[in-house]
């Protein structure tokens, strides 16, 4: 690698990313989006780099193929669309679900192919792919901004693509043998610590430079699937699909606690969802107001945990865009499994919002922060501190 590029033993991950970031722009290879710092860097040579891939046998083989949404790997989505592949490609940040499965118009045109496999084509031509989606991915394509001959991978530091490949394995979406590409420019190939790799890192089998294609022969295991007690409260609040795996584990009997809750169940600000105790306490009254049939124009108001009435801290969160066909015992089921359970919950059918009642302003900007991004009814629920808040324990 060029001098710039060495680093000294010690070296962590940040040291890594930021000498590529540096030295990409410094010398040139720099291309659109810019700066390349603190994303998957496109380069120039990234077209070509692609490519290349279409000379492997494990791409031609493939009929399903998952290609990251990063701007350097566009032309490995138009190989896959070229060759009649199906392409999934990630949703950003993981906000909306997992996959957008890319559908060009009958009779695509090359042309229209290429904008399919672009960032905006990707929001055009593509449907959601569920959890039920039965997805069966034969190859999958990541970006990196750092990788070694060994196949040891460096992303951007968010971990988006070491989320996404744990949720495919817990999908069943690929195997043990699926095989790992990644596309960068040589100067990204450059000599990486193995001790630095954690074992939810995800490394590749393969590596295509516009120069070079490298086998890597790695032999570390990739991950076996969601690492629970690595994932935050603040990750699974970014990622809704995420909560709906987790879910399901649990269902399955999996432990799925996470990174921060034993921290948190020794804490006296323990939001109610997280307390044993109360949550048990909870299941009766929830139990027995859940399954009213509530009409449009109903108010309703109760207390799911009256123990924690009078606090004098209460805090209130304001859930709007609830479609009129959407029942509180739909709401409440929600509540619990994303663990956001609140003291009492204000329901007002007919502004198509509720009020959700935390007993402090920390379990309620938690219960913000899990509920993000739910959907119910077909919509995806405003979630917010109510704008007005009374410090009183009430309805």
């Amino acid at each position: 690698c060029p001098p710039e590029l060495c680093l000294p033993p010690g070296a962590s991950k940040w040291d890594v990313r930021e000498k590529v970031w540096d030295y990409l722009e410094k010398s040139g290879l720099a291309d659109f989006p810019r700066p390349v710092h603190h994303r998957i860097p496109n380069f120039k040579g990234s077209r070509q780099a692609c490519c290349s891939i279409k000379e492997l046998d494990v791409f031609n083989r493939a009929r399903e193929v998952k290609v990251d949404p990063d701007k350097p790997l566009e032309g490995v989505r138009l190989a896959a669309l070229q060759a009649r592949k199906t392409l999934l490609v990630p949703t950003p940040r993981l906000r909306t679900g997992l996959f957008n499965k890319i559908i060009p118009p009958p009779g695509a045109t090359k042309d229209i192919l290429r904008i399919c496999a672009t960032a905006q084509g990707v929001k055009e031509y593509s449907v959601p792919v569920g959890l039920d989606g039965k997805a069966q991915v034969d190859l999958v394509v990541i970006g990196s901004v750092a990788v070694s001959e060994e196949g040891w991978r460096i992303g951007k530091g968010e971990g988006y693509a070491d989320m996404e490949y744990a949720m495919m394995v817990s999908m069943g979406a690929v195997q043990d043998n699926t095989p790992v590409i990644t596309i960068v420019h040589d100067c990204q190939v450059v000599d990486i610590a193995e001790e630095l790799l954690d074992d939810h890192d995800l490394t590749v089998d393969y590596i295509l430079t516009p120069t070079r294609t490298i086998k890597t022969n790695c032999k570390r295991p990739k991950p076996q699937g969601i690492m629970w007690h690595k994932v935050s409260s603040e990750m699974l609040g970014k990622i809704p699909i995420l909560k709906s795996l987790r879910y399901r584990e649990a269902q399955a009997g999996k432990d799925v606690t996470l990174q921060d809750e034993h921290w948190d169940s020794a804490n006296t600000n323990t939001p109610a969802a997280l307390n044993d105790k109360t949550t048990a306490e909870n299941t009766k009254p929830q139990a027995a107001v859940g399954s009213a049939q509530l009409g449009q124009g109903s108010v309703q108001s109760e207390a799911l945990s009256p123990r924690l009435e009078g606090s004098g801290t209460i805090t209130t969160v304001y859930v709007g865009n609830i479609p009129p066909s959407v029942r509180v015992s739909e709401l409440k089921s929600s509540l619990r499994e994303f663990q956001a359970t609140p003291v009492r919950l204000n329901w007002q059918g007919a502004q198509h919002r509720a009020f959700l009642d935390y007993k402090d302003k920390a379990a309620a900007e938690r219960a913000v922060s899990s509920l993000k991004g739910l959907s119910l009814g077909g919509n995806t629920l405003r979630v917010e501190l109510a704008k007005k808040q009374r410090n009183e324990g009430r309805v």
